[in-house]
C-alpha cells in the first residue's frame, strides 16, 4: 500500500525499506533534478508533504547533510548547498571567473576600502611598517551564497588608481591591469586548513563544524612585491585537484588565460612533473 501526499510524493510503507530511507532517495533524485533550486523544505514542510513524522524527515535530512548536498543549522531553514568550484593545483587562475565558468553568479560585498598601515603586511611586501597600504575586503558570493571573504593589500602607490572602483562585480586583476598597467608575473601561495574566526563564519554562514581554506597568496610584478592576499574559502564549495598518470606524474595547466578571463597570477611549480607538487 502506498501513501499518496499532497506533493504527488508516494511512500510505501509496506516496502522492506525504511520510510526516512525512501524520503532519502525520494529528496536526492529531487534534488539531481535541480527541483529546489537553493531554497529546501523546512521539516514540517516535508512531513506535512510525505504524510510522516519529523523524527523520519530528521533521519533523512541527517544523510543529506552527510553527503553535503544540504545545508542545515539549529534555528536555520535548511538551504541546498553551492556547486564545488574545482582549481587546478599550480594553475593560472581566477576566482571571478571561476565562479562564472561554472555557471554561477558571481558578486562581492565591498566591507572595506580604503588607505591604511599596517606593519605586517608592510613587511611581507618588504615596505617600512608605516607605508600606507591599499586595502580591499570583500565578501565573495556565488549564486548568491556567501563562498569567500577576501583581504587585499596593495602598496599605497599600487592601489591609488583603484579607490574609487566599484568591486561588486569586478576582478582585482582586471583593474589592476587596466588602470595601473600592471599583470601579476609570479606569485607564491600558501594553502591550508582554519576554524574560521566567529565573524568569519557568520559572514559565510556556516556553522562552528564546517571547514575552510585559508590561501595566502604573495604576489609579484618582476621582482616587486605588489599584493598581499588573504582568502578564507569554504571548504564545502571549494576543491583543488591535480592530475597525474605513473608515465609523467604530476600536470599542470600553465595555459594563459585568455584576456578577458581575468588572469591571475601563477603559483611557481614544476610544470613537467614526475617531482611532487610543493
Amino acid at each position: 500500500m502506498t501513501v499518496d501526499t499532497p506533493d504527488n510524493r508516494t511512500l510505501d510503507r509496506e516496502s522492506p525499506l525504511p520510510l526516512w530511507a525512501q524520503l532519502y532517495q525520494d529528496l536526492t533524485s529531487r534534488l539531481r533534478a535541480g527541483e529546489f533550486a537553493g531554497d529546501f523544505p523546512a521539516e514540517g514542510d516535508l512531513a506535512a508533504a510525505y504524510g510522516i513524522s519529523r523524527n523520519t524527515v530528521r533521519e533523512a535530512m541527517r544523510r543529506l547533510r552527510d553527503d553535503g548536498v544540504v545545508i542545515a543549522g539549529r534555528g536555520r531553514r535548511p538551504r541546498t548547498a553551492l556547486s564545488t568550484i574545482e582549481q587546478p593545483l599550480g594553475a593560472i587562475y581566477s576566482l571571478f571567473a571561476s565562479v562564472e565558468a561554472a555557471g554561477l553568479d558571481q558578486q562581492s560585498v565591498v566591507r572595506a576600502l580604503d588607505v591604511r598601515a599596517d606593519d605586517a603586511v608592510a613587511a611581507r611586501l618588504g615596505l617600512a611598517a608605516t607605508t600606507p597600504l591599499f586595502y580591499l575586503e570583500r565578501l565573495r558570493l556565488a549564486a548568491g551564497e556567501p563562498l569567500a571573504i577576501d583581504r587585499v593589500w596593495l602598496p599605497g602607490d599600487v592601489g591609488a588608481p583603484l579607490v574609487d572602483v566599484d568591486f561588486s562585480h569586478t576582478s582585482l586583476y582586471r583593474e589592476l591591469r587596466d588602470r595601473s598597467g600592471l599583470t601579476l608575473t609570479t606569485a607564491r601561495e600558501q594553502i591550508r586548513a582554519v576554524v574560521p574566526s566567529r565573524e568569519d563564519r557568520r559572514l559565510l554562514a556556516i556553522g562552528a563544524d564546517n571547514a575552510a581554506l585559508a590561501i595566502d597568496r604573495l604576489s609579484n610584478v618582476a621582482d616587486r612585491p605588489v599584493e598581499w592576499r588573504r582568502t578564507i574559502i569554504r571548504g564545502d564549495a571549494f576543491t583543488l585537484v591535480a592530475d597525474f598518470s605513473a608515465r609523467t606524474g604530476f600536470q599542470f595547466d600553465f595555459a594563459t588565460a585568455d584576456n578577458n578571463a581575468d588572469p591571475a597570477p601563477e603559483t611557481p611549480s614544476a610544470a613537467t612533473a614526475p617531482r611532487q607538487p610543493r
